[in-house]
């Protein structure tokens, strides 16, 4: 379908006689035409969502004129290019209306094919920035479903979040196990986020020795102490503009704690051994696995320093509690190392899967990838013999877990390819769509990134 048959031309003319002989022409030309004789009621349904490819505005009318549309369109989201139309134009309005946005300005008289070539010249390069975006959105949600894989109802809420967070500059606080991912989602944060072309800044509180953490966090000039023998920026100020993870915050110590909320407080740092104050601004995402509102009654981390990271708080579900979700990352985990180690990946049996999910992970994702490299290697994977920590139930749900095992491992061999599927399994399209239904299944789940995009509309 092209863009003359999806996206209008709106012409806006407070002269009956030129909206009707400009409107029969364009229709003439197989171009679809809204007309509107006052500006406001186009600005109104512009602003509404009402679909336009390229608005054609007179200047002179009465109230609103067409500079006046011009600017008020140009404040919207993804504005229509502009073409305004006058018969009493001069050079100086036209560069101010060319500076203020407008696509082009014809001036009266003009032959009609003029403004033909014009709308048609608008209307492409409006597809082509649609498309543009609808490409950016793609990307940007595609990649973060890929970054966070599942369907289980917490990770669903969890791309939500993020979504809605990434946006704003706002400190976030995970909440995860060893394992669960917590660095990915502050990376998806920052990555996402407006910060996302300044540096990402990972520090890992619990694994520095007290007597580094302040230099580490604010750096240190040349001769500060013993072993400074020269100027070291801190993580704080390395991280200005972009996001500052910091894993394992519970470990910091109570004075570094002091330290950094001043710093958060007053956007500035003072490195060791200097008295030059450097402002710093960034977003702040720290990890935790253990309650900090309940070290802070404990007197072992700073009240204060909690609420200023927890501008808002995520929670990671471990992976024992999103056990539908394990088939895919198994395969995901072993494609990956399939392609680190140069192997094709074998294909996990039904059983395998079975037992996957079966199992308590304590390790989380770390713990299943390595299962899944060890598993493309050729070696055994500890404790799979075992059966895991569930009992096997009914009958039913045995059946039930075995036919969602069969579906998530044919979709993860195909892509996400529905007809490939259909004609493994030997199903027809209805039924396959109705058991993935049934077991939560989606295709977008398995979709290889660099298999050609399927138009099949009937696709589940």
């Amino acid at each position: 379908m092209t863009t003359e048959d999806t996206l209008p031309v709106w012409l806006v003319d407070d002269d009956p006689d030129i909206r009707e002989s400009l409107s029969q022409w364009l229709e003439v030309s197989d171009l679809a035409v809204r007309t509107f004789d006052a500006a406001p009621p186009a600005l109104e349904a512009l602003a509404g969502g009402a679909a336009c490819g390229v608005l054609v505005s007179d200047v002179k009318m009465p109230g609103m004129d067409g500079l006046a549309l011009l600017d008020a369109v140009q404040a919207l989201e993804m504005p229509p290019p502009v073409v305004l139309i006058t018969g009493h134009g001069d050079v100086p309005m036209a560069v101010a209306a060319m500076q203020a946005g407008c696509w082009d300005f014809v001036e009266k008289p003009f032959a009609p094919e003029r403004l033909e070539e014009c709308v048609r010249r608008a209307l492409a390069q409006r597809q082509l920035s649609l498309e543009n975006a609808r490409l950016r959105r793609a990307l940007r949600e595609g990649d973060m479903a890929g970054r966070l894989l599942g369907q289980a109802p917490a990770m669903v809420a969890l791309r939500r979040q993020l979504e809605t967070l990434a946006p704003v500059q706002a400190n976030v606080l995970v909440y995860g196990e060893t394992g669960s991912g917590k660095e990915v989602v502050a990376r998806c944060l920052h990555d996402f986020g407006p910060g996302a072309e300044a540096p990402f800044v990972a520090l890992n509180c619990g694994a520095l020795a007290p007597e580094l953490i302040e230099s580490e966090l604010f750096g240190h000039e040349k001769g500060a102490f013993t072993g400074a023998n020269g100027r070291r920026i801190g993580k704080l100020e390395h991280a200005s503009g972009g996001t500052l993870f910091l894993d394992e915050v519970e470990s910091l110590p109570l004075d570094a704690q002091v330290k950094l909320l001043r710093a958060l407080q007053e956007g500035e740092v003072t490195p060791l051994g200097s008295n030059e104050v450097r402002p710093v601004a960034l977003r702040v995402v720290a990890a935790a696995k253990a309650d900090l509102p309940s070290l802070a009654r404990e007197g072992r981390f700073r009240e204060d320093l909690y609420y200023r990271l927890a501008i808002t708080e995520l929670h990671l579900p471990p992976l024992r509690e999103r056990r539908e979700d394990v088939a895919t990352l198994f395969g995901h985990f072993c494609r990956q190392a399939a392609a680190v180690h140069e192997r094709d990946a074998p294909e996990a049996s039904p059983a395998l899967l079975q037992a996957l999910e079966r199992q308590a992970w304590p390790g989380n994702l770390r713990q299943l990838r390595n299962a899944a490299t060890r598993f493309v290697l050729g070696l055994e994977i500890p404790g799979l013999e075992e059966g895991g920590e569930s009992e096997p139930g009914s009958l039913n749900a045995q059946v039930a877990a075995f036919e969602c095992a069969l579906l998530r491992a044919a979709l993860g061999r195909h892509g996400g390819n529905i007809q490939a599927v259909m004609e493994e399994l030997e199903l027809p399209r209805r039924t396959l769509n109705q058991k993935m239904l049934r077991h939560g299944l989606r295709r977008e789940t398995f979709l290889d990134p660099e298999a050609p995009e399927s138009s099949d509309p009937g696709d589940a």
